[in-house]
């Protein structure tokens, strides 16, 4: 995305590390517009406990892929299903 823009991104550099760091399109999106608007100080005081997906068992990807409607989750191996829950 560095060649385009993008018009609802109110923090695009932020956004783009977010997705260099592994987290969703949704995810960084709704993050770097936070940021922008209450300030990235604020933001960071708030966040979740949920971990890293690589310190998830397989079962609890699978969950977490049925959930989102993904689809051919159960079939992947962990690395792949942690590819496709971050890129989702």
């Amino acid at each position: 995305m560095p060649n385009k823009k993008n018009p609802s991104l109110k923090d695009p550099e932020l956004y783009e590390t977010l997705r260099e760091d592994g987290a969703s399109k949704e995810k960084a999106a709704r993050i770097s517009n936070a940021a922008a608007k209450q300030g990235r100080k604020e933001i960071g005081r708030r966040g979740g406990s949920s971990g890293d997906y690589e310190d998830w068992t397989v079962p609890r990807l699978k969950s977490r892929a049925k959930e989102l409607g993904l689809t051919g989750y159960s079939r992947k191996k962990k690395s792949e299903l942690i590819s496709a829950l971050r890129n989702h």
